[in-house]
């Protein structure tokens, strides 16, 4: 069930993020006159699930391409073409395929997956792609990453009007944090505040902190043991960070052990343990936080030990308690928000604008930054496929980190989308740049030839992320 949530969270997020994106493409075809031929959520080889036909007046179910459907239903009247020849809304035939790997918009005279240039031998007709001016190719090729971009902005502005920010700042983590094998390499401790980064507050609420802080040469604040310390981060920290798998964290919050609620019939019930109490102790072994409490239950499952508490009226107080032999005493532990100093920011919908701005430039940036990572061998390990990003999403429905999620992926699609390889916008918006430069139009041919290559590329990428999505699941 856990698995099909997730499928369920992924395949949603991914038909808002396409439809998005070829609607950009669709819309400002469609604006400078040019006649988009298909609209297809998903790829549709041999066959599609659905497909309307506007001028036809017809929605065919389980259609095949070029052929006949399996139910073919009438959804309105049929329509002529305009007298004048210009394109209209009716031209295009919008469908969905049975292939979630994305989507397309098949506009008239352009070279791309959709035809070759042998399809484009005819005069150039005034309703097709080729034959409008460059800066209207341009303004068309990017408008797919432009809207991505804007959905990313518009959802995190969203966010950030119906929830707001509600958090623990750094600095009020009373207990620190836990920091992974390579940040204490890179000269951290357990139970170090973090403060400040190269002399400014660390703030929580900036997405690019994380990010920030580990890279070479910053100088990261810290309070330990009542004194300031600061980290110098040397230039291997990211490299040895590239390799963990995706359950990797770098650091978590220490949280004390307060016990929320006691369960009835239970060891800390019997032992007089209340909710409030704070636990100190377990047997000889000092438990400030969860990370030292529960080894040190199973390490004592089975025997009756001496627990320090702190008792929710400031007193102390030693109990008994007779841990179960699965290491468990039957309490529910207080969450952090429970017990550090939060703060909460609302936002009206003027101010969610500029947060939202903020929160998506900060993840456009610090993705970026990210991606120089795939160049190096633990990168290129680190690469993951349909199976990593349903791994982002949570086991259970919440909105809150649906739209998180699809938000950054939406950032992701575009950036990725913007890149200069050929069969990609950015390979189109490449050529159309070096046209507005140069003034010569490369060929119909030698667009066909780079953009099949690109294709196979980005196919064979396609394969090795997911291939190694098998190979971590099955194997590694």
């Amino acid at each position: 069930m856990e698995i099909l949530i997730k499928a369920a969270q992924l395949v949603v997020a991914l038909v808002i993020l396409v439809t998005v994106h070829e609607f950009g493409h669709y819309i400002f075809a469609r604006i400078f006159g040019v006649k988009v031929n298909r609209f297809y959520l998903f790829f549709n080889p041999y066959f599609s699930i659905l497909r309307y036909n506007p001028n036809g007046g017809t929605l065919d179910l389980f259609a095949r391409n070029g052929g006949k459907s399996v139910v073919t239903l009438k959804v309105g009247k049929k329509h002529e073409a305009r007298p004048d020849g210009k394109a209209t809304w009716r031209d295009t035939v919008y469908g969905l395929g049975w292939v979630p790997l994305g989507g397309y918009c098949d506009i008239a005279g352009m070279v791309d997956e959709t035809k070759s240039a042998s399809d484009l031998e005819s005069e150039p007709q005034s309703w097709e792609l080729r034959s409008k001016p460059a800066w209207q190719r341009l303004c068309v090729m990017v408008a797919g990453v432009v809207f991505n971009f804007i959905l990313a902005i518009v959802i995190y502005t969203g966010i950030a009007y119906h929830w707001g920010d509600d958090y623990i700042p750094y600095q009020a983590m009373t207990e620190g944090m836990d920091f992974s094998e390579e940040m204490q390499a890179a000269g951290f401790r357990n139970g170090d505040i973090l403060l400040t980064l190269n002399d400014a507050p660390l703030d929580i609420n900036d997405y690019s902190s994380l990010w920030d802080m580990i890279q070479p040469g910053v100088r990261v604040g810290v309070q330990r043991d009542s004194e300031t310390t600061e980290i110098v981060i040397s230039d291997n920290l990211v490299r040895s960070m590239a390799t963990k798998g995706k359950e990797y964290v770098p650091m978590s919050m220490r949280v004390p052990v307060y016990a929320a609620k006691v369960m009835p019939g239970e060891p800390a019930m019997h032992a007089g343990i209340k909710s409030g109490d704070r636990i100190l102790t377990v047997g000889a072994d000092t438990v400030p936080t969860i990370t030292e409490f529960l080894p040190s239950l199973q390490s004592h499952a089975g025997e009756s030990v001496a627990m320090h508490l702190l008792r929710a009226d400031g007193t102390h107080d030693f109990v008994t308690v007779a841990i179960s032999d699965a290491g468990k005493i039957g309490i529910q532990m207080l969450s952090p928000l429970e017990i550090f100093k939060r703060e909460t920011k609302d936002y009206n919908l003027l101010q969610s604008i500029p947060r939202g701005w903020e929160i998506g430039t900060d993840r456009l940036v610090s993705y970026v930054s990210s991606l120089k990572l795939i160049f190096t061998k633990e990168g290129a390990q680190s690469l993951g496929g349909f199976g990593t990003l349903g791994d982002l999403f949570p086991t259970s429905w919440s909105w809150f980190a649906f739209w998180q999620i699809t938000a950054f992926l939406s950032i992701i699609l575009a950036f990725m989308n913007i890149i200069p390889i050929p069969g990609l916008d950015g390979g189109y918006t490449l050529f159309l740049l070096v046209e507005m430069v140069t003034g010569r139009k490369p060929s119909d041919r030698f667009l066909e030839i780079v953009n099949t290559c690109g294709f196979i590329f980005l196919l064979l990428l396609l394969i090795y992320a997911n291939g190694n999505d098998i190979y971590r699941f099955f194997l590694k």
